[in-house]
């Protein structure tokens, strides 16, 4: 008799004869996490530039402008992977492959997390929440070596503004997984997103709700939304985070483009399915639960953009030095999150 990994993450015996000291993965269950976990990337890659259209038009409506329609990021992405590239002959190995770098880690963090399922798949404990905030720091420091191997005098600028930002956000991001760690004993998320649900008074804890509000403005720091930066504007002395692909074209500047739309995506998941509640999620995984979960899980996506357009409609921009205040607000809520949870114990 072997073992056999099942659908639960749980070990299980089957009837199998695998060699003496080995674990046996059933065939079956490789391939359905497999499909599952194609799903998961087909769902991050095709729905991010959608949700980054409809954030767009929903700020331009609520300011009385017409703006463009939610479909034009797949219209920019198809129009700029028709254009040749322009690469500086100063330029490195770095500024080519870091479009590359920054389209890939969104998609591995994709594999960790449970995006459509409630359930974990293949690569569900390969790494947990601290390997998610590693590996989307890495597209984070490509993107500054990019900005300044390029030699463009506004790419250093926007590069170490935005390491500055990465800073400040850096321990509230380890504040909150302390404190999940605490609140759920793991920072796996398929097993942390279990915690809210049983008993059902732990959605409710003032643990949890810190930790939503905390991870929420980090959300917005992380990814360059008001009040730390306008990713709309055009100004390149006060940009931030936009200043830093100022040297990219063509299919380069495409990458670049759907891997911040995945990013945000990406950390959007994190917070409706792992922080907030797994509810919505496919139990099964047959392809009626998957088309439900997706559209369930798209429905809470659209939640996030309406507090991010409340917000970015209701702050300006914060000055640089003013970021601080900003970042530190977040720490005090994580930390205020943490101390609630050892003292609720």
């Amino acid at each position: 008799m072997g073992l056999a990994i099942g659908r639960s993450g749980m070990i299980a015996p089957t009837t199998a004869t695998p060699p003496v000291g080995a674990c046996y993965v059933s065939r079956s269950y490789m391939i359905e996490s497999a499909a599952l976990n194609l799903c998961q990337l087909a769902f991050v890659l095709g729905v991010s530039p959608l949700l980054a259209g409809i954030l767009q038009k929903s700020k331009e409506l609520v300011q009385s402008k017409r703006g463009p329609g939610i479909l034009q990021p797949y219209r920019d992405l198809r129009k700029l992977f028709a254009k040749d590239e322009a690469v500086s002959e100063q330029s490195s190995w770095i500024l080519v492959v870091t479009p590359y770098v920054i389209f890939v880690v969104p998609l591995i963090v994709t594999l960790l997390i449970p995006v459509l399922t409630d359930f974990p798949l293949f690569f569900a404990f390969v790494g947990d929440m601290l390997a998610v905030g590693f590996i989307l720091a890495m597209s984070g420091f490509f993107f500054s070596l990019a900005a300044i191997d390029a030699g463009n005098p506004y790419g250093p600028m926007g590069a170490s503004r935005t390491r500055m930002v990465g800073f400040l956000v850096e321990p509230v991001i380890i504040i909150v997984l302390f404190t999940v760690s605490f609140v759920a004993d793991s920072t796996i998320p398929y097993i942390v997103q279990q915690h809210w649900l049983r008993p059902p008074a732990n959605f409710f804890s003032a643990s949890h709700i810190l930790l939503i509000i905390a991870f929420f403005m980090v959300i917005l720091a992380e990814t360059g939304r008001i009040p730390v930066d306008n990713s709309s504007g055009h100004f390149e002395l006060a940009m931030i985070d936009e200043s830093k692909a100022l040297e990219f074209s063509g299919s380069s500047l495409a990458l670049v483009k759907w891997g911040g739309y995945m990013k945000f995506t990406v950390l959007a998941i994190v917070l409706v399915n792992v922080l907030t509640t797994p509810w919505g999620l496919a139990s099964l995984g047959t392809i009626p639960s998957m088309l439900l979960a997706s559209a369930l899980v798209f429905a809470k996506l659209l939640t996030v953009l309406v507090l991010i357009v409340i917000v970015e409609s209701s702050f300006s921009k914060l000055r640089l030095f003013r970021i601080t205040d900003f970042v530190g607000a977040a720490f005090i809520v994580s930390v205020t999150a943490m101390v609630t949870e050892l003292l609720g114990q």
